[in-house]
């Protein structure tokens, strides 16, 4: 793990910041920002500060409801669920770790890897350079990092075989917030193209938001403010587990609140969560099935 205190990259001219660089991303930073400062942080990235300073932006999610303040704890939840399912596949047989919108992901540099893990990020061009630009050449802790400069909601497949990557081998596979952004057609085409390149024995990690909380009085007021910043949840669904049966995964839905870290950090909203509102999204993984 890279000691925390770091010297911080020098500001990027906001003429010159990737179009790419999405606020989702930048919120999620900041909660891991300030995750870093508690005494026993779940999350420890010592490039998140970094990633804001660079970027010049200090703005939150939009809106003042119950929902955004919960979200920097739920993201830094979301995110301990899935470096946890990350190394536990790659401790498992998959060796290959693709993150599908990488964004300003850092598990290829933070996380405890096995010997021999290929880690692949699929992001927009500019994200990459200017998520690389931060890290400044911090060795990463898998075996490997690659690259892939596409946009992950175009055609990607070609770019990540000359990588380097096998679809020969078991691969695991994040799209740790992207699907939901993305019209269903969309979301489909990027499903099919990672279930035609994967072997037996690969998984999956998605969170999906639920179609049957989005009109709950928790989120919709979120939503309409997302709304007006040019930000949606387009793809929502209502039965994961079916839905991904239909494209070739075993999947299931996380009973988060077995989980103890989510129990402990989430417990000072429990007043605020309805069962529609502690289930407004699915932590989904699953299996590529026989």
């Amino acid at each position: 793990m890279p000691d925390t205190a770091r010297p911080q990259s020098p500001p990027v001219p906001s003429s010159t910041l990737p179009d790419g660089l999405s606020r989702v991303a930048l919120w999620t930073a900041a909660a891991h920002a300030a995750e870093c400062q508690r005494e026993a942080p779940y999350v420890l990235d010592p490039w998140a500060a970094d990633f804001l300073h660079t970027a010049g932006f200090s703005a939150g999610p939009p809106g003042e409801g119950p929902l955004q303040r919960l979200l920097p704890d739920w993201a830094v939840v979301r995110t301990r669920f899935y470096d946890e399912y990350l190394v536990d596949a790659a401790r498992s047989g998959c060796r290959q770790v693709v993150l599908l919108g990488a964004g300003l992901d850092t598990r290829a540099f933070r996380l405890n890897w096995p010997t021999g893990v290929h880690v692949f990020e699929v992001e927009h061009p500019a994200v990459l350079a200017f998520k690389d630009h931060v890290l400044d050449w911090s060795p990463p802790t898998c075996g490997r990092r690659s690259t892939i400069g596409v946009d992950p909601s175009d055609a990607w497949a070609e770019e990540l075989l000359a990588a380097g990557f096998d679809p020969r081998r078991p691969t695991a596979w994040l799209c740790e917030t992207l699907l939901y952004h993305l019209q269903p057609h969309a979301v489909e085409a990027i499903v099919g193209t990672m279930t035609e390149l994967s072997a037996p024995g690969s998984v999956f990690g998605a969170e999906c938001v639920n179609a049957e909380s989005a009109s709950s009085s928790f989120v919709a007021p979120f939503l309409d403010a997302l709304s007006a910043t040019g930000i949606a949840w387009h793809w929502q669904l209502a039965e994961p587990e079916g839905w991904w049966a239909g494209q070739g995964w075993e999947a299931r839905a996380a009973d988060l609140f077995t989980l103890p870290y989510v129990i402990q950090r989430l417990s000072p909203y429990l007043p605020l969560l309805t069962e529609a509102a502690a289930k407004c999204v699915f932590l989904t993984t699953g299996t590529l099935r026989d």
